[in-house]
């Protein structure tokens, strides 16, 4: 009896718990991950005032982000299946120790798969926000809108959601920027164009990272 006592209470405690704060104990997974970056950057120290970018494995799979903005001293540091509060947590050690000009941001994508809604994407985006230009008044900061996938086109009416309030929110703020990739992303049907996907149907192929470097590279500092 007690112990099923014990265990309504841990339910019932769980249940009042911010949704990142149940997610917590996962920062460790990305330690290994997080640690080679900071040993990469002891051997060789990355230059003050460039453009990183940050997210998930959207953007850590970005192989070509250097050929794709030959003239922007650009650091890649996505990391993982990340979430925005992850990122969030990472920001004193990927972002803010290169004092950039501007952080392009891919977050969100992996929230909405996870269960959270689009207004708990937003208040970690803000917070995010806030954490970097608490840091650097003058930083851009530039999200890339989540994309559309086959993989989770259950999901495509939160993207659009989410989308749509973070874009919201960056129309408010200075040195900001939203950059659409979704619409881009989609053939003139509406529907998805495989050649943009690998064989997971999430992850990009080349030619949808010539799509990202299209839609991002106006926007560039």
């Amino acid at each position: 009896m007690n112990s099923l006592k014990n265990c309504y209470v841990a339910f019932t405690f769980c249940l009042l718990l911010p949704v990142s704060s149940l997610w917590a104990q996962n920062f460790q997974q990305w330690e290994k991950e997080i640690s080679a970056l900071e040993q990469q950057d002891k051997v060789s120290p990355p230059p003050r005032k460039s453009i990183v970018f940050t997210g998930s494995s959207s953007i850590r799979l970005w192989e070509t982000l250097n050929q794709d903005f030959p003239d922007k001293k650009v650091l890649n540091r996505g990391f993982g299946g990340s979430q925005t509060f992850e990122v969030l947590h990472f920001a004193d050690r990927l972002i803010l120790p290169y004092h950039p000009k501007q952080v392009v941001i891919y977050v969100g994508d992996n929230d909405l798969a996870a269960g959270k809604t689009p207004d708990q994407v937003l208040t970690d985006f803000k917070a995010l926000f806030q954490k970097i230009r608490s840091n650097n008044r003058k930083a851009y900061v530039t999200f890339i809108s989540i994309k559309p996938s086959p993989s989770r086109k259950n999901l495509l009416p939160v993207i659009n959601q989410t989308n749509h309030l973070i874009q919201k929110y960056l129309a408010k703020q200075k040195h900001s920027n939203y950059v659409d990739v979704y619409s881009r992303m989609l053939l003139s049907s509406g529907k998805f164009n495989p050649e943009l996907y690998r064989a997971d149907s999430l992850h990009m192929t080349a030619a949808g990272y010539r799509i990202w470097a299209e839609a991002v590279r106006p926007v560039l500092k």
